[in-house]
């Protein structure tokens, strides 16, 4: 994935640097159907760390696990771990210093570790964090049962392995963390870009791209179940190019984002992340053409100077970056929302380039960003091979004139949608009041307004009357 995505569902009322400064965390709802065992889990990062959280819950489902919402009821804690950036994997570490207090008081308690952190750091998990009895990568959470017997026996269990055809798709995830609108759909995994920054391609393999007609079904399904919006989710979806065994049939992403808005007109299509190297007209095109594909491409530029792209191994300078983002104005209109990732201070970055960051901002006109100074993950091209030279003061500094550009540009952004009516999928109560529920518009904003008869679910068109540099607000018409 263009990795520092976060989870585009969680940008409620925050404004776009406290988004950015949040790591994300998830802890699995509870369930009881009479199971013999409690899971415990908790997703940290991306949309995707999510979804894989929902497929591990399915899994050990059908192994005698139950879930639970309180750590202190749980036979099993799993930790569904980010390695996107050294605070990500402290948090983690830190959170394990916690669960020891209740494996001391719980002394059968298994401990795991799933996901990017797993694969990073492998076996030298288990003797840093002596608590930890499990380490399992993203692509072999179908070996947890036979993992979790070997702890049963008394042995830590380890499986890292990368796989290259391994996608899910014939295993229907546990929609334990929705809100019961909108849902996950993960159409492909791993990377084959290799971003001098990112670890992603080493902790999630290979790029390989899920069959299409289980993506329909899982829609399909979807739908049936009550959901009104699905989010197809990839590293890079724009790559996504699916092929049958017998060579008669291919699906590229245009194809498939067509196939899934069809698959109800009521179901609102999204997706994350697109690449600007690999997003094309044709996907645009498919984008205008149905009512119910979201106007809104998260398009991550992370920084606005050709040559600081070309260290990070990006594959598209800055022209071109300027070239989709003008053909999305066209194509699909000046409203159709654009976000962003950048990192400020990345190795050799002089101000000069810094400021070509801030007026690429000013060119795009971005609705918000995921906002990061650089840090250097091992094992990345970047560590090998350039030297992290930024002091950390410079870093920062730029980072808030960033985040400030940001602010300002989302506050346009938002101004320009005062007066407008917007057709706003309800998905909760506002944090602040229950008097008033929370949404979201065609371009991914948050939209609160009076909640009068309306319920979780509906679809209002709300005249938006004000605005924050966060959110918007309106009255139902």
């Amino acid at each position: 994935m263009d990795a520092l995505v976060k989870d585009l569902n969680f940008i409620d009322n925050r404004t776009p640097e406290e988004a950015a400064a949040a790591c994300e965390t998830q802890v699995t709802k509870e369930t009881n159907t009479g199971k013999t065992r409690k899971l415990y889990i908790e997703s940290y990062g991306c949309a995707m760390n999510f979804s894989d959280s929902e497929i591990v819950s399915s899994i050990l489902f059908k192994e005698g696990f139950d879930t639970t919402s309180e750590i202190e009821q749980a036979d099993l804690v799993l930790l569904n771990t980010c390695s996107i950036r050294e605070k990500a994997e402290q948090t983690v570490r830190n959170r394990l210093g916690q669960i020891n207090y209740f494996k001391r008081k719980k002394p059968g308690l298994i401990v795991g570790v799933l996901g990017c952190m797993a694969e990073r750091l492998k076996k030298s998990l288990l003797e840093e964090e002596k608590i930890v009895d499990l380490v399992v990568g993203p692509d072999a959470y179908r070996d947890l049962p036979n993992l979790l017997n070997e702890v049963d026996g008394g042995q830590k269990a380890v499986n890292v392995l990368l796989s290259r055809e391994e996608t899910y798709a014939n295993i229907n995830p546990i929609r334990l963390n929705s809100n019961g609108v909108s849902a996950f759909i993960s159409i492909m995994r791993g990377c084959d870009n290799m971003c001098s920054f990112c670890v992603v391609p080493f902790t999630r393999g290979r790029e390989r791209s899920r069959d299409a007609h289980s993506i329909l079904q899982e829609a399909q399904e979807l739908v049936k179940q009550g959901y009104k919006e699905v989010t197809l989710l990839g590293q890079n979806v724009d790559s996504y190019k699916w092929a049958s065994e017998d060579g008669t049939e291919t699906v590229n992403f245009a194809q498939l984002l067509e196939r899934v808005a069809l698959v109800n007109p009521y179901l609102r299509v999204r997706f994350s992340t697109s690449h600007p190297k690999d997003i094309t007209d044709e996907v645009l095109y498919t984008i205008k053409k149905y009512d119910n594909i979201c106007k809104y491409i998260h398009l991550p530029a992370q920084s606005g100077n050709s040559r600081v792209l070309e260290l990070m191994n990006r594959t598209y300078d800055r022209a071109w970056y300027l070239n989709r983002v003008d053909a999305i104005r066209a194509i699909l209109g000046e409203d159709c929302g654009i976000s962003s990732d950048m990192i400020s201070g990345f190795c050799t970055e002089t101000e000069e380039e810094h400021q070509d960051t801030l007026s690429l901002m000013d060119y795009v006109q971005f609705d918000y960003s995921y906002m990061f100074f650089y840090s250097e993950r091992p094992g990345t091209l970047a560590a090998r091979k350039l030297e992290d030279d930024i002091p950390l003061e410079t870093k920062k500094r730029r980072l808030e004139e960033v985040i400030n550009k940001q602010r300002e540009l989302s506050l346009l952004r938002n101004k320009r949608d005062v007066g407008k009516v917007h057709k706003v999928l309800v998905e909760n109560f506002s944090k602040k009041s229950k008097d008033f529920l929370s949404g979201r518009n065609d371009q991914n904003k948050v939209v609160i307004f009076p909640k009068m008869h309306y319920k979780k679910g509906d679809y209002v068109n709300v005249l938006v009357n004000d605005c924050s540099v966060g959110t918007l607000f309106g009255e139902a018409c």
